[in-house]
């Protein structure tokens, strides 16, 4: 039996043995395996590098503008706060903005004409009626303008919210809410411009501060913009509700302002009367403040009206054209995008002048733009065009812009330091109350090319022509000076 045990014989040569072909199966798969888990770990790796990078640039940009802000003694004074606090402030503005972009062109044409025309003329009574008596109030109480600044921004993180929920119900509340966000904006740049000099550095001039806020609010309009353009994407009302947080935020900035924003201590008014001592019935006070300003301020302040009316009348007369008769060939919603972005342009350009250090005379300035914008909103009723739009946006900008500025410089310059903050505070509200006073002409007129652009233009000119008499009217109260 021994002879039937034979040896085990191989394989032939030719035939893989039997566990060969698994073998290479597993190294094969152990090396995908290894392959992507590298290539998992590099894309882990590349992620988390990508997200490393927009963290330090979002810190890179963060301290770039807290320095900015903090620049010239603006930390120790509480101007730089002032700063960080406007940017979030036109973030939210932005937002707001963005989310309602459409709501007008979704409506027909003369429904939304008579009810914006409605509640415009109720925001003017604001600014007509109580506008005077907002000065005197504040000063009575402690905390006056932070908290006033707090209110508007809080009331706008109230009608955001209340907006998210109009927006997708089509609600009537939609204008209301809308506008109220227009008249607390407006009211926070009254309350802002009282609590500027309160905050100003020794090293620094108020055209400088303001061009400052200015270039500010550019990079919160930016960022507000991108980043409720995204949220909208899924909704108008994702966009609000990123309006609602800013907003939030905001209303915590302005509390945590310097206390010294609520000082008034030794401040007179601009008559002389002191501080908190003014007659809240008084209907000839506004009369007598105009009296008692240097001739060069009530000169630029008059010509400084008639860009916040041309500004104004541009925003709600080119937002309705644009809807019942936008340009042949032209979208009308690209067309108003591209006035707005020509506007931007125009007022970021004023930004940049007025914070030179070495420019020509404010009042030579504030002639020769306002000159410029007559002789553009003419062409524009003459030669009416996509082309001629542009233009009259970014003069529009520049005009407003180089104007205010302008006043700023001269309030500075012409202006005792116990009368200045009130000066400031007063000029702003008149101001507003020209914006609407533009506005609703933008509303009122035909929307006849030609024709609304030749009213403007007249108002323009008429704005100019008070400004002219103003220097030859003789002072009846003889400016305050220290």
């Amino acid at each position: 039996m021994g002879g039937d045990v034979r040896p085990p014989t191989s394989p032939p040569e030719h035939e893989p043995a039997p566990d060969a072909r698994p073998r290479r199966f597993a190294r094969s798969a152990r090396r995908v395996g290894h392959g992507g888990g590298a290539g998992l770990r590099a894309v882990g790796r590349g992620g988390a590098a990508s997200a490393r990078l927009l963290g330090r640039g979002s810190r890179a940009v963060g301290v770039r503008f807290r320095r900015f802000a903090s620049a010239d003694g603006a930390a120790d004074t509480g101007l730089s706060r002032l700063t960080e606090l406007h940017a979030v402030n036109v973030a939210g503005d932005a937002a707001v903005t963005v989310s309602l972009a459409g709501t007008v062109f979704a409506m027909p044409t003369d429904e939304a004409r008579g009810r914006v025309a409605l509640f415009l003329l109720l925001t003017m009574a604001p600014f007509v009626l109580l506008a005077p008596l907002i000065g005197p109030l504040l000063d009575r109480f402690r905390h006056g303008r932070r908290w006033a600044l707090g209110t508007t921004l809080a009331t706008r993180g109230f009608l955001a919210w209340v907006l998210a929920s109009a927006v997708v119900d089509d609600s009537p509340w939609l204008f209301p809410a809308a506008l109220g966000c227009l008249v607390a904006s407006r009211s926070y740049a009254v309350a802002r411009a009282a609590a500027v000099p309160r905050l100003l550095p020794r090293g620094i001039t108020l055209v400088t501060a303001n061009s400052r806020l200015n270039i500010a609010g550019i990079i919160g309009m930016s960022t507000g913009g991108g980043v409720a353009g995204a949220a909208s994407r899924l909704g108008p009302e994702w966009s609000l509700r990123v309006a609602f947080v800013v907003f939030v935020v905001a209303t915590v900035l302005s509390i945590r302002l310097p206390a010294r924003v609520d000082s008034s201590v030794g401040e007179v008014d601009v008559d002389g009367t002191p501080v908190g001592e003014e007659p809240l019935d008084e209907p000839e006070r506004g009369a007598r403040r105009m009296r008692a300003l240097p001739v060069s301020v009530r000169y630029v302040l008059w010509l400084t009206t008639g860009a916040r009316m041309l500004s104004g009348f541009l925003t709600l007369f080119l937002m309705f054209l644009m809807r019942e008769h936008p340009l042949p060939g032209w979208s009308g919603p690209l067309v108003l995008a591209c006035v707005v972005g020509t506007a931007g342009v125009g007022n970021a350009t004023g930004s940049l002048i007025g914070n030179r250090r070495h420019t020509p005379a404010p009042e030579l300035m504030a002639s020769a733009v306002a000159g410029v914008a007559v002789v553009v909103a003419l062409v524009t009723a003459l030669l009416y065009s996509f082309w001629a739009l542009l233009l009259v946006g970014l003069v529009a900008g520049l005009y407003g812009q180089l104007a205010k500025l302008c006043l700023d410089a001269l309030i500075q310059r012409d202006v005792a330091d116990l009368v200045r903050a009130r000066v400031f505070s007063w000029s702003e509200t008149i101001l507003q109350g020209f914006w609407v006073l533009g506005g609703s002409i933008g509303i009122l007129v035909p929307l006849q090319p030609t024709l609304g652009f030749s009213v403007i233009t007249v108002v323009v000119v008429l704005a100019a022509l008070v400004a002219l008499r103003s220097r030859r009217t003789a002072r009846s109260v003889p400016p305050l000076r220290v």
